[in-house]
């Protein structure tokens, strides 16, 4: 589950001529939504071959901030490394992948659970049994096992994750020395959890917190994935708890402190790039993208989440600041 971020603000003038260059990729997506089924036959040499190392390089961003910010970071990287780049926003996986798999797209950031579970669920039917885990090894065999056969390879996931989190009141916590959701599962309280309505059925929210933390979920309030009234219920104290992820970064301001995951309900979303073979499956684009690999954490996501959300900066700067601050990028 994604937490739903802010619309981007307006593109200033630098940014126009590579808009212009996106738009023509774009254009080129409608047609590819019917490649659901992996790349056609006349592609699939492309699968085999030796990997690519085009001269230029579309980025792809999924339209919410985080994913937004990591395409502004890997395409300055990659242009630092001596390619041509431009961002291209697609709003939903089941057009920016297709379009990764055809090459309109070259490089997009991904979150290795659900995207293993994701291309599982292409492959097999809606109904396939997952494969991702809380196994970050086990999950990477899975995701490069689907794929690779896509023409798709997946780089090494950095250190940042992802994944649902939940969080209550800090007074709350503290009345009741609570830390992590076993401690919480211990302390037998009722608990109305805020969170979108799927969490009633999904198993890594209200029934795998019953199962795996023995937590009395009394009901589901249906305010959304770390929506603000969703965070408002708790800090009043309506709801007990609320469903969000480990990167968001407001939660001071409601007064909230989420509870540690002890027991590993949630899969391993860490971020990770992944990349059309044939046109950026070289060493060099791999090589500039794990420059962020090693540095970027999931507390550094959160703040960078926060500045565009928040403080109503550009993604593009504060990528451009970021990397910066962390000696990948120069100042000019």
């Amino acid at each position: 589950m994604r937490t739903p971020r802010a619309a981007p603000a307006p593109a200033p003038l630098r940014f126009v001529r590579g808009a212009l260059r996106a738009l023509t990729a774009l254009a080129a997506l409608t047609g590819l939504v019917s490649c659901a089924g992996g790349p056609s036959l006349e592609h699939r040499g492309a699968i085999t071959a030796a990997p690519g190392d085009s001269r230029e390089l579309a980025v792809g961003s999924a339209g919410f901030t985080e994913s937004e910010l990591l395409a502004q970071m890997y395409a300055a990287l990659l242009r630092q490394a001596g390619y041509r780049t431009h961002v291209l926003t697609v709003g939903n996986r089941e057009l920016y992948e297709p379009a990764l798999e055809a090459g309109q797209i070259d490089v997009v950031p991904e979150y290795a659970a659900t995207f293993a579970d994701w291309l599982n669920a292409k492959e097999h039917g809606a109904q396939a049994a997952p494969v991702a885990s809380p196994d970050l090894d086990a999950t990477m065999t899975a995701l490069r096992r689907l794929a690779a056969p896509r023409g798709l390879t997946v780089l090494p996931p950095g250190r940042a994750v992802d994944q649902n989190a939940f969080a209550v009141r800090a007074s709350y916590a503290a009345e009741h020395r609570l830390r992590t959701l076993s401690d919480l599962g211990r302390a037998k309280l009722p608990v109305r959890l805020a969170a979108g309505d799927e969490c009633v059925q999904r198993p890594f929210c209200a029934p795998g917190l019953r199962k795996t933390y023995g937590i009395n979920i009394t009901a589901v309030d249906p305010k959304g994935v770390g929506t603000t009234p969703a965070k408002q219920a708790v800090q009043n104290g309506q709801d007990q708890m609320v469903l969000t992820t480990s990167t968001d970064a407001t939660l001071d301001q409601f007064g909230l402190v989420v509870l540690a995951d002890d027991r590993k309900l949630q899969n391993a979303d860490y971020v990770v790039p992944v990349v059309n073979r044939s046109r950026a499956g070289s060493g060099r684009p791999t090589a500039a993208l794990n420059r962020l690999n090693r540095v970027l954490t999931t507390e550094d996501l959160a703040r960078l989440n926060e500045q565009v959300d928040s403080w109503r900066r550009l993604a593009a700067d504060v990528a451009h600041n970021y990397l910066v601050s962390k000696g990948l990028l120069s100042k000019s």
